[in-house]
C-alpha cells in the first residue's frame, strides 16, 4: 500500500532540519508526505520534495483562519491537490448553529479553492464525534451540510477516542471520505501512548477496508514515547505487509 505520512509526526526534526527530515522519510520508504501549515515554508518544502522525488497529494492548512489565497498558491507550488482544514476548536461544534456556520465557511473556501484547481476538505479530532446534533454526531451533521465537491479526511483514531466506531462511521460517510489518518494505541487522549499501526487497539485493516473511496492513507503520530522514526518505520512496514490472515488477526 502506498502510504503518506503527516509531517506533524516529525515536527521537531522538521523544525531543525527540514531537508534532512524529508530525506530520511524517503529513505524509510515513503513516497508521499502530507505537510501542515505549508504556506510558511513552501519554498523549502518544494526544494526538498523535488530533491527526494516525494509528492504531497494532500496537505493541512488553516483555511478558516488563514490567508486562503496564500494557502492555495502554496498548494499549487507544492503539487497539493487537496487541502484539509485540520482544526476548529471544540466550541465550534456544540450547536447546530455553529456547525452550520462551519459548513458555510468551508463551502465558501472550496469555491475559492476551485479557482486555483484545489479541492477542499476537513480533518477531525475527537470533539466533533463527542457532540450529538439532531441525532447524529456533529461531524456527520456537518458533512450533510457540505457542498458535493467537499471531502473529508477522517482521523480514525480520534474518531474512536470521540466514541465512534471508525468502521461504521466510514461506512456512513461513504464516498465523502477520500483520506484517512491511520494511527494506533490504547484509544485515549494520551498522545504519547500512541503506538505503531498494528500494535494497539485499532482495527487498522477493517478501517482501511471501510474507506471505499480512499485515495490517500496517511500514517500519523501525535506523540510517541520512543524514537519517532522507528515508530513511522514500523507503521509503514505493517501496512505494506498487507492485511494479516484471519487466524493471525484473531491472535493479535
Amino acid at each position: 500500500m502506498n502510504c503518506s505520512v503527516q509531517l506533524y509526526t516529525v515536527r521537531d526534526a522538521l523544525e531543525s532540519d527540514l531537508p534532512g527530515t524529508i530525506r530520511r522519510l524517503a529513505e524509510i520508504g515513503f513516497t508521499q508526505v502530507e505537510p501542515y501549515n505549508f504556506a510558511a515554508r513552501a519554498d523549502e518544502l518544494a526544494e526538498a520534495l523535488a530533491e527526494t522525488g516525494l509528492s504531497a497529494p494532500t496537505g493541512h492548512a488553516p483555511l478558516l483562519s488563514g490567508d486562503q489565497d496564500e494557502i492555495f498558491a502554496a498548494a499549487r507550488r507544492l503539487g497539493v491537490g487537496t487541502v484539509f482544514d485540520p482544526f476548529l476548536p471544540p466550541e465550534h461544534w456544540q450547536t447546530a448553529e455553529t456547525v452550520r456556520a462551519n459548513a458555510a465557511r468551508l463551502n465558501e473556501a472550496a469555491k475559492k479553492g476551485a479557482e486555483h484547481g484545489i479541492r477542499v476538505g476537513y480533518h477531525n479530532h475527537w470533539w466533533e464525534l463527542e457532540t450529538s446534533i439532531e441525532g447524529v454526531s456533529a461531524l456527520e451533521y456537518f458533512a450533510g451540510l457540505l457542498d458535493p465537491e467537499l471531502v473529508l479526511e477522517i482521523d480514525t483514531y480520534w474518531a474512536a477516542v470521540g466514541g465512534a466506531d471508525p468502521v461504521a462511521l466510514l461506512k456512513r460517510l461513504g464516498d465523502r471520505v477520500v483520506a484517512i489518518h491511520i494511527k494506533d494505541g490504547p484509544g485515549t487522549q494520551d498522545m504519547n501512548a500512541q503506538l505503531p499501526a498494528g500494535q494497539g487497539t485499532m482495527d487498522v485493516w477493517g478501517i482501511i477496508g471501510a474507506a471505499t473511496s480512499l485515495e490517500v492513507p496517511v500514517l500519523e503520530f501525535d506523540g510517541y514515547a520512543h524514537d519517532i522514526f522507528d515508530g513511522v518505520s514500523a507503521s509503514l512496514r505493517y501496512v505494506q505487509a498487507g492485511a494479516p490472515a484471519a487466524g493471525e488477526a484473531a491472535a493479535r
